[in-house]
Protein backbone atom coordinates (compact mmCIF):
# COMPACT_ATOMS: atom_id res chain seq x y z
CA UNK A 1 0.00 0.00 0.00
CA UNK A 2 1.54 3.37 -1.03
CA UNK A 3 -0.99 5.93 -0.38
CA UNK A 4 -3.85 6.07 2.44
CA UNK A 5 -6.21 9.20 2.27
CA UNK A 6 -7.92 9.81 5.50
CA UNK A 7 -11.35 11.69 5.09
CA UNK A 8 -13.49 13.90 7.72
CA UNK A 9 -11.44 13.63 10.73
CA UNK A 10 -10.92 16.20 13.22
CA UNK A 11 -7.03 16.38 14.26
CA UNK A 12 -5.55 17.61 16.94
CA UNK A 13 -2.25 18.77 16.76
CA UNK A 14 0.00 22.06 17.15
CA UNK A 15 -2.64 23.29 19.85
CA UNK A 16 -5.52 22.97 17.58
CA UNK A 17 -8.39 21.16 16.84
CA UNK A 18 -9.67 21.11 13.56
CA UNK A 19 -11.23 19.34 10.65
CA UNK A 20 -9.36 17.87 7.20
CA UNK A 21 -8.54 15.10 5.17
CA UNK A 22 -5.09 13.76 5.46
CA UNK A 23 -2.99 12.54 1.80
CA UNK A 24 -0.35 10.32 2.51
CA UNK A 25 2.13 8.97 -0.34
CA UNK A 26 4.66 6.11 0.88
CA UNK A 27 6.46 6.98 4.77
CA UNK A 28 5.12 10.64 4.48
CA UNK A 29 2.25 13.40 4.75
CA UNK A 30 2.02 14.83 1.26
CA UNK A 31 -1.06 17.12 2.16
CA UNK A 32 -3.21 18.71 4.77
CA UNK A 33 -6.54 20.18 3.49
CA UNK A 34 -10.24 19.67 3.42
CA UNK A 35 -11.89 17.99 0.53
CA UNK A 36 -9.30 15.69 -0.53
CA UNK A 37 -11.63 13.14 -2.21
CA UNK A 38 -10.46 13.80 -5.64
CA UNK A 39 -7.10 12.42 -4.95
CA UNK A 40 -6.03 8.83 -5.78
CA UNK A 41 -5.64 6.77 -3.08
CA UNK A 42 -4.76 2.79 -2.24
CA UNK A 43 -7.00 2.93 0.97
CA UNK A 44 -9.69 5.72 2.16
CA UNK A 45 -10.21 5.75 5.73
CA UNK A 46 -13.71 7.54 6.90
CA UNK A 47 -12.62 8.81 9.79
CA UNK A 48 -15.98 10.89 10.95
CA UNK A 49 -16.66 10.84 14.48
CA UNK A 50 -12.98 10.16 14.93
CA UNK A 51 -9.66 11.84 16.09
CA UNK A 52 -6.44 12.02 14.48
CA UNK A 53 -3.46 12.71 16.95
CA UNK A 54 0.09 12.28 15.87
CA UNK A 55 1.52 9.25 17.04
CA UNK A 56 2.35 8.78 20.57
CA UNK A 57 6.20 8.63 21.24
CA UNK A 58 7.27 6.93 24.28
CA UNK A 59 10.72 7.78 26.04
CA UNK A 60 11.05 4.80 28.59
CA UNK A 61 10.50 1.76 27.97
CA UNK A 62 12.42 -1.61 28.90
CA UNK A 63 11.28 -4.48 25.89
CA UNK A 64 13.49 -6.80 27.56
CA UNK A 65 15.78 -8.16 24.50
CA UNK A 66 18.16 -9.57 24.39
CA UNK A 67 18.29 -12.02 27.54
CA UNK A 68 15.08 -11.40 29.45
CA UNK A 69 12.75 -12.62 26.52
CA UNK A 70 10.45 -15.14 28.29
CA UNK A 71 9.07 -11.52 29.27
CA UNK A 72 8.93 -9.50 26.49
CA UNK A 73 10.86 -9.01 23.10
CA UNK A 74 10.58 -5.95 20.79
CA UNK A 75 8.42 -7.68 18.35
CA UNK A 76 5.85 -8.80 21.22
CA UNK A 77 6.18 -5.08 22.84
CA UNK A 78 6.15 -3.02 19.76
CA UNK A 79 3.22 -4.61 18.75
CA UNK A 80 1.49 -3.59 22.30
CA UNK A 81 2.92 -0.35 21.59
CA UNK A 82 1.73 -0.18 17.99
CA UNK A 83 -1.73 -1.35 19.68
CA UNK A 84 -1.96 1.28 21.45
CA UNK A 85 -1.21 4.33 19.67
CA UNK A 86 2.69 4.65 20.78
CA UNK A 87 4.18 4.67 16.83
CA UNK A 88 7.74 5.52 18.30
CA UNK A 89 10.21 3.93 21.47
CA UNK A 90 13.15 4.79 23.68
CA UNK A 91 14.39 1.46 24.77
CA UNK A 92 16.85 1.38 28.35
CA UNK A 93 19.45 -0.38 28.48
CA UNK A 94 19.26 -2.50 31.31
CA UNK A 95 19.16 -5.99 29.27
CA UNK A 96 21.47 -9.06 29.66
CA UNK A 97 23.96 -8.42 28.69
CA UNK A 98 23.73 -4.41 29.55
CA UNK A 99 23.79 -2.11 26.74
CA UNK A 100 27.55 -1.11 27.50
CA UNK A 101 28.75 -1.01 24.66
CA UNK A 102 28.56 0.25 20.61
CA UNK A 103 28.54 -3.07 19.34
CA UNK A 104 25.53 -4.24 22.05
CA UNK A 105 23.83 -1.18 20.93
CA UNK A 106 23.81 -1.42 17.27
CA UNK A 107 22.98 -5.11 18.03
CA UNK A 108 19.50 -3.95 19.52
CA UNK A 109 19.27 -1.51 16.75
CA UNK A 110 19.50 -4.85 13.97
CA UNK A 111 16.72 -6.91 16.23
CA UNK A 112 14.48 -4.32 15.85
CA UNK A 113 14.73 -3.22 11.61
CA UNK A 114 13.83 -6.69 11.84
CA UNK A 115 11.41 -7.06 14.16
CA UNK A 116 9.39 -4.12 15.74
CA UNK A 117 6.47 -3.03 14.47
CA UNK A 118 7.16 0.41 15.87
CA UNK A 119 9.70 3.28 15.30
CA UNK A 120 12.59 2.59 17.60
CA UNK A 121 15.32 4.10 19.40
CA UNK A 122 17.80 2.52 21.88
CA UNK A 123 19.49 4.59 24.88
CA UNK A 124 23.71 3.69 25.13
CA UNK A 125 23.82 2.57 28.89
CA UNK A 126 26.48 4.08 31.47
CA UNK A 127 28.63 2.35 33.93
CA UNK A 128 31.59 3.28 36.39
CA UNK A 129 33.58 2.21 33.57
CA UNK A 130 32.86 2.55 30.02
CA UNK A 131 33.23 6.20 29.67
CA UNK A 132 35.26 5.78 26.56
CA UNK A 133 33.09 3.82 25.07
CA UNK A 134 29.96 6.33 25.35
CA UNK A 135 31.58 9.02 24.09
CA UNK A 136 31.92 7.18 20.73
CA UNK A 137 28.00 7.21 20.46
CA UNK A 138 26.70 8.81 17.43
CA UNK A 139 23.96 11.29 18.78
CA UNK A 140 22.74 11.91 15.80
CA UNK A 141 21.35 8.21 15.55
CA UNK A 142 20.78 7.76 19.63
CA UNK A 143 18.18 8.84 21.67
CA UNK A 144 20.77 9.73 24.66
CA UNK A 145 22.95 7.93 27.41
CA UNK A 146 20.80 6.39 30.60
CA UNK A 147 22.25 6.63 33.73
CA UNK A 148 20.84 4.75 36.43
CA UNK A 149 21.36 7.03 39.71
CA UNK A 150 19.72 4.35 41.91
CA UNK A 151 17.59 1.56 41.42
CA UNK A 152 20.19 -1.18 39.89
CA UNK A 153 22.78 -3.93 40.75
CA UNK A 154 26.37 -4.41 39.77
CA UNK A 155 27.61 -2.15 37.18
CA UNK A 156 24.15 -0.66 35.92
CA UNK A 157 24.51 1.20 38.95
CA UNK A 158 26.75 4.82 39.13
CA UNK A 159 27.58 5.40 42.10
CA UNK A 160 31.14 7.06 41.81
CA UNK A 161 30.92 10.36 42.00
CA UNK A 162 33.95 11.21 39.96
CA UNK A 163 32.16 8.98 37.02
CA UNK A 164 29.19 10.56 37.60
CA UNK A 165 30.86 14.10 36.89
CA UNK A 166 32.65 12.20 34.09
CA UNK A 167 29.83 11.77 32.19
CA UNK A 168 27.88 14.96 32.77
CA UNK A 169 31.02 17.45 31.79
CA UNK A 170 31.91 15.06 28.73
CA UNK A 171 28.40 13.77 27.30
CA UNK A 172 27.52 15.88 24.09
CA UNK A 173 23.83 15.40 24.34
CA UNK A 174 21.21 14.08 26.40
CA UNK A 175 21.30 12.39 29.51
CA UNK A 176 18.64 10.17 30.71
CA UNK A 177 18.50 9.60 34.79
CA UNK A 178 16.92 7.15 37.16
CA UNK A 179 17.47 9.20 40.30
CA UNK A 180 16.71 7.31 43.58
CA UNK A 181 19.26 6.92 46.46
CA UNK A 182 20.83 3.66 46.56
CA UNK A 183 22.41 4.46 50.25
CA UNK A 184 18.88 5.49 51.82
CA UNK A 185 17.39 2.92 49.65
CA UNK A 186 19.09 0.23 51.86
CA UNK A 187 19.18 1.94 54.74
CA UNK A 188 15.59 1.76 54.71
CA UNK A 189 14.70 -1.56 53.78
CA UNK A 190 16.88 -2.72 56.24
CA UNK A 191 15.57 -1.17 58.73
CA UNK A 192 11.74 -2.38 57.45
CA UNK A 193 12.89 -5.98 56.98
CA UNK A 194 14.52 -5.76 60.61
CA UNK A 195 10.95 -4.84 62.03
CA UNK A 196 8.20 -6.78 59.34
CA UNK A 197 10.34 -9.56 58.35
CA UNK A 198 8.36 -11.62 55.68
CA UNK A 199 5.15 -9.84 56.53
CA UNK A 200 6.41 -7.11 54.57
CA UNK A 201 4.20 -6.67 51.87
CA UNK A 202 4.47 -3.73 48.56
CA UNK A 203 2.52 -1.79 50.60
CA UNK A 204 5.81 -0.49 52.27
CA UNK A 205 7.38 0.22 48.70
CA UNK A 206 7.19 3.63 49.03
CA UNK A 207 8.35 3.98 52.67
CA UNK A 208 11.13 2.03 51.15
CA UNK A 209 12.02 3.60 48.03
CA UNK A 210 10.92 6.82 49.86
CA UNK A 211 10.39 10.71 49.24
CA UNK A 212 14.09 11.29 50.56
CA UNK A 213 15.66 8.85 48.14
CA UNK A 214 14.39 10.08 44.89
CA UNK A 215 14.67 14.21 46.25
CA UNK A 216 18.02 13.35 47.28
CA UNK A 217 19.33 12.09 44.27
CA UNK A 218 17.14 13.90 41.39
CA UNK A 219 18.69 17.32 43.13
CA UNK A 220 22.29 15.66 42.90
CA UNK A 221 21.54 14.89 39.28
CA UNK A 222 20.22 18.57 38.68
CA UNK A 223 22.83 20.02 40.74
CA UNK A 224 25.43 18.57 38.49
CA UNK A 225 23.42 19.09 35.56
CA UNK A 226 24.15 22.78 36.63
CA UNK A 227 27.30 22.40 37.48
CA UNK A 228 28.53 20.96 33.79
CA UNK A 229 25.47 23.10 32.08
CA UNK A 230 24.52 19.34 30.94
CA UNK A 231 21.18 18.21 29.09
CA UNK A 232 19.38 16.17 31.60
CA UNK A 233 16.06 14.22 31.63
CA UNK A 234 14.80 13.26 34.95
CA UNK A 235 12.89 10.07 34.08
CA UNK A 236 9.26 9.12 36.36
CA UNK A 237 8.98 11.64 38.76
CA UNK A 238 7.11 10.32 41.77
CA UNK A 239 6.86 12.70 44.25
CA UNK A 240 5.68 16.03 44.78
CA UNK A 241 8.65 17.95 46.77
CA UNK A 242 11.21 16.41 43.16
CA UNK A 243 8.64 18.84 41.19
CA UNK A 244 9.92 21.74 43.10
CA UNK A 245 13.57 21.17 40.67
CA UNK A 246 12.00 22.16 38.05
CA UNK A 247 10.90 25.27 36.08
CA UNK A 248 8.69 26.23 33.97
CA UNK A 249 9.22 30.13 32.82
CA UNK A 250 11.52 28.87 29.43
CA UNK A 251 9.73 27.17 26.15
CA UNK A 252 10.85 23.42 26.14
CA UNK A 253 13.00 23.94 23.56
CA UNK A 254 15.42 26.52 25.93
CA UNK A 255 15.48 24.29 28.64
CA UNK A 256 18.47 22.37 30.01
CA UNK A 257 16.95 19.97 32.63
CA UNK A 258 13.48 18.54 31.84
CA UNK A 259 11.67 15.56 33.23
CA UNK A 260 9.05 12.67 32.90
CA UNK A 261 5.83 11.51 34.56
CA UNK A 262 4.67 8.02 34.08
CA UNK A 263 1.39 7.19 33.43
CA UNK A 264 1.58 4.76 36.67
CA UNK A 265 2.32 7.62 39.18
CA UNK A 266 -0.61 9.72 37.05
CA UNK A 267 -3.15 7.07 37.73
CA UNK A 268 -2.16 5.09 40.91
CA UNK A 269 -1.92 6.58 44.15
CA UNK A 270 -0.64 4.32 47.52
CA UNK A 271 -4.17 3.39 48.09
CA UNK A 272 -4.19 1.12 45.51
CA UNK A 273 -1.59 -1.50 47.09
CA UNK A 274 -4.21 -2.83 48.80
CA UNK A 275 -6.17 -4.14 45.64
CA UNK A 276 -3.15 -4.64 43.02
CA UNK A 277 -0.13 -5.27 45.41
CA UNK A 278 3.34 -6.43 43.68
CA UNK A 279 1.26 -5.53 40.58
CA UNK A 280 1.89 -1.90 40.82
CA UNK A 281 5.57 -2.24 42.46
CA UNK A 282 7.65 0.47 40.37
CA UNK A 283 10.68 1.96 41.12
CA UNK A 284 10.73 4.64 41.91
CA UNK A 285 7.27 3.64 44.43
CA UNK A 286 3.85 4.99 43.53
CA UNK A 287 3.59 7.34 46.57
CA UNK A 288 0.44 9.25 48.29
CA UNK A 289 -2.46 10.83 46.82
CA UNK A 290 -0.90 14.24 47.38
CA UNK A 291 2.18 13.42 45.18
CA UNK A 292 -0.10 11.87 42.46
CA UNK A 293 -2.03 15.04 42.14
CA UNK A 294 1.03 17.43 42.49
CA UNK A 295 2.84 15.42 39.52
CA UNK A 296 -0.19 16.23 37.31
CA UNK A 297 -0.14 19.48 38.85
CA UNK A 298 3.29 20.00 37.52
CA UNK A 299 2.43 18.50 34.00
CA UNK A 300 -0.23 20.98 33.22
CA UNK A 301 1.92 23.74 34.42
CA UNK A 302 4.98 22.77 32.03
CA UNK A 303 7.31 21.45 34.72
CA UNK A 304 6.84 18.58 33.62
CA UNK A 305 7.38 17.97 30.14
CA UNK A 306 6.57 14.59 28.66
CA UNK A 307 4.36 11.82 29.86
CA UNK A 308 5.62 8.28 28.86
CA UNK A 309 5.32 4.42 30.70
CA UNK A 310 8.47 3.14 32.16
CA UNK A 311 7.31 -0.43 30.03
CA UNK A 312 8.70 -3.03 32.06
CA UNK A 313 6.95 -6.47 31.77
CA UNK A 314 7.62 -9.39 33.93
CA UNK A 315 6.13 -12.73 34.08
CA UNK A 316 2.84 -13.05 36.43
CA UNK A 317 4.61 -15.72 38.17
CA UNK A 318 7.17 -13.39 39.40
CA UNK A 319 5.18 -11.06 40.13
CA UNK A 320 2.78 -13.09 42.66
CA UNK A 321 5.93 -13.75 44.91
CA UNK A 322 6.73 -12.45 48.25
CA UNK A 323 6.91 -8.61 48.55
CA UNK A 324 10.91 -9.41 48.41
CA UNK A 325 11.40 -11.12 45.18
CA UNK A 326 9.09 -9.78 43.43
CA UNK A 327 10.51 -7.21 40.66
CA UNK A 328 9.41 -3.73 39.74
CA UNK A 329 7.87 -2.99 36.72
CA UNK A 330 4.93 -3.90 34.62
CA UNK A 331 3.63 -3.48 31.76
CA UNK A 332 1.82 -0.10 30.71
CA UNK A 333 2.28 1.03 26.64
CA UNK A 334 -0.85 -0.46 25.16
CA UNK A 335 -3.01 1.49 27.78
CA UNK A 336 -1.25 4.77 28.22
CA UNK A 337 -2.95 6.51 25.73
CA UNK A 338 -6.77 5.54 26.38
CA UNK A 339 -5.52 6.24 29.87
CA UNK A 340 -4.73 10.10 29.38
CA UNK A 341 -8.18 10.05 27.54
CA UNK A 342 -9.49 8.87 30.54
CA UNK A 343 -8.64 11.79 32.20
CA UNK A 344 -9.65 13.71 29.64
CA UNK A 345 -12.86 12.51 29.72
CA UNK A 346 -12.84 13.28 33.47
CA UNK A 347 -11.98 17.00 32.62
CA UNK A 348 -8.39 16.77 33.95
CA UNK A 349 -6.58 17.56 30.52
CA UNK A 350 -7.71 18.68 27.25
CA UNK A 351 -6.63 16.90 24.14
CA UNK A 352 -3.98 19.46 23.07
CA UNK A 353 -2.30 18.96 26.47
CA UNK A 354 -2.08 15.16 25.84
CA UNK A 355 -0.88 15.51 22.51
CA UNK A 356 1.51 17.86 23.54
CA UNK A 357 2.86 15.98 26.36
CA UNK A 358 2.72 12.66 24.64
CA UNK A 359 3.96 13.68 20.90
CA UNK A 360 5.28 17.33 20.37
CA UNK A 361 7.59 17.27 23.68
CA UNK A 362 9.34 14.39 22.98
CA UNK A 363 9.90 15.32 19.48
CA UNK A 364 11.38 18.84 20.75
CA UNK A 365 13.19 17.22 23.80
CA UNK A 366 15.17 14.49 21.78
CA UNK A 367 15.21 16.56 18.72
CA UNK A 368 13.59 13.94 16.62
CA UNK A 369 13.50 14.26 12.89
CA UNK A 370 10.70 14.63 11.33
CA UNK A 371 8.47 13.18 13.81
CA UNK A 372 5.59 13.88 16.48
CA UNK A 373 3.71 16.29 14.49
CA UNK A 374 0.61 16.08 11.75
CA UNK A 375 2.62 18.10 9.06
CA UNK A 376 3.28 17.79 5.32
CA UNK A 377 6.50 16.35 4.17
CA UNK A 378 6.45 15.07 7.98
CA UNK A 379 6.89 10.93 8.39
CA UNK A 380 3.15 9.64 8.81
CA UNK A 381 3.19 8.57 12.31
CA UNK A 382 -0.51 8.61 13.40
CA UNK A 383 -3.24 7.16 15.46
CA UNK A 384 -7.13 7.50 14.83
CA UNK A 385 -9.35 7.28 17.71
CA UNK A 386 -12.72 7.00 18.61
CA UNK A 387 -13.72 9.03 21.63
CA UNK A 388 -16.71 6.97 22.33
CA UNK A 389 -16.14 3.54 21.92
CA UNK A 390 -15.84 1.81 24.88
CA UNK A 391 -14.39 -1.31 26.24
CA UNK A 392 -12.63 -3.32 28.80
CA UNK A 393 -9.49 -4.23 29.26
CA UNK A 394 -8.84 -7.93 29.61
CA UNK A 395 -6.60 -10.79 28.83
CA UNK A 396 -8.19 -11.39 25.71
CA UNK A 397 -7.27 -8.34 24.17
CA UNK A 398 -3.41 -7.82 25.96
CA UNK A 399 -0.82 -7.97 23.57
CA UNK A 400 2.46 -7.48 25.81
CA UNK A 401 3.95 -11.08 26.29
CA UNK A 402 3.45 -11.23 30.04
CA UNK A 403 -0.18 -11.51 29.95
CA UNK A 404 -1.18 -9.62 32.24
CA UNK A 405 -1.94 -5.63 32.74
CA UNK A 406 -2.33 -3.41 36.60
CA UNK A 407 -5.54 -2.11 33.63
CA UNK A 408 -7.54 -5.19 33.83
CA UNK A 409 -11.16 -5.06 33.98
CA UNK A 410 -10.69 -1.43 33.61
CA UNK A 411 -13.24 -0.22 31.58
CA UNK A 412 -11.80 3.07 28.98
CA UNK A 413 -14.32 5.18 27.26
CA UNK A 414 -11.99 6.01 24.43
CA UNK A 415 -10.68 2.94 21.73
CA UNK A 416 -7.31 3.22 19.30
CA UNK A 417 -9.36 2.56 15.63
CA UNK A 418 -5.84 3.05 13.63
CA UNK A 419 -2.02 3.10 13.68
CA UNK A 420 0.03 4.52 11.11
CA UNK A 421 3.37 4.64 11.29
CA UNK A 422 5.95 5.40 8.84
CA UNK A 423 2.87 5.99 6.43
CA UNK A 424 2.38 2.16 6.66
CA UNK A 425 -1.24 0.82 8.15
CA UNK A 426 -0.12 -1.13 11.20
CA UNK A 427 -2.92 -1.46 13.10
CA UNK A 428 -7.06 -1.26 11.99
CA UNK A 429 -9.94 -2.43 13.45
CA UNK A 430 -8.55 -4.44 16.05
CA UNK A 431 -6.10 -6.24 13.72
CA UNK A 432 -2.04 -5.84 13.41
CA UNK A 433 -0.36 -5.57 9.97
CA UNK A 434 3.12 -7.09 10.73
CA UNK A 435 3.84 -6.95 6.34
CA UNK A 436 6.68 -3.44 7.28
CA UNK A 437 8.86 -2.89 10.21
CA UNK A 438 9.42 0.56 12.00
CA UNK A 439 11.98 3.11 11.08
CA UNK A 440 14.63 3.81 13.12
CA UNK A 441 14.72 7.21 14.64
CA UNK A 442 17.01 9.89 13.48
CA UNK A 443 17.95 13.65 15.52
CA UNK A 444 18.71 16.45 15.23
CA UNK A 445 21.68 17.38 16.68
Amino acid sequence: MNSILIINAKIVNEGKVFESDVFIKGEYIEKIEKDLRHLHADMVIDASGQYLLPGAIDDQVHFREPGLTHKGTIYSESRAAVAGGVTSFMEMPNTIPPTFTQQLLEEKYSIASKSSLANYSFFMGASNDNIEEVLKTDISKVCGLKIFMGSSTGNLLVDDAKKLEAFFSKFPSLIASHCEDEPTVRANMEAYTKEYGEALTAKFHPLIRSEEACFKSSSFAVSLAKKWNTRLHILHISTAKETQLFDNSLPLKEKKITAEACIHHLWFNESDYARLGNLIKWNPAIKKATDQQAIFQAVLDNRIDVIATDHAPHTLEDKQGIYYKAPSGGPLVQHSLVAMLEFYHQGKISLERIVEKMSHNPTILFQIFKRGYIREQYYADLVLVDLNAPWKVNKTNILSKCGWSPFEDVDFKSTIKSTIVSGHLAYHHGKLNEGQAGKRLLFEK
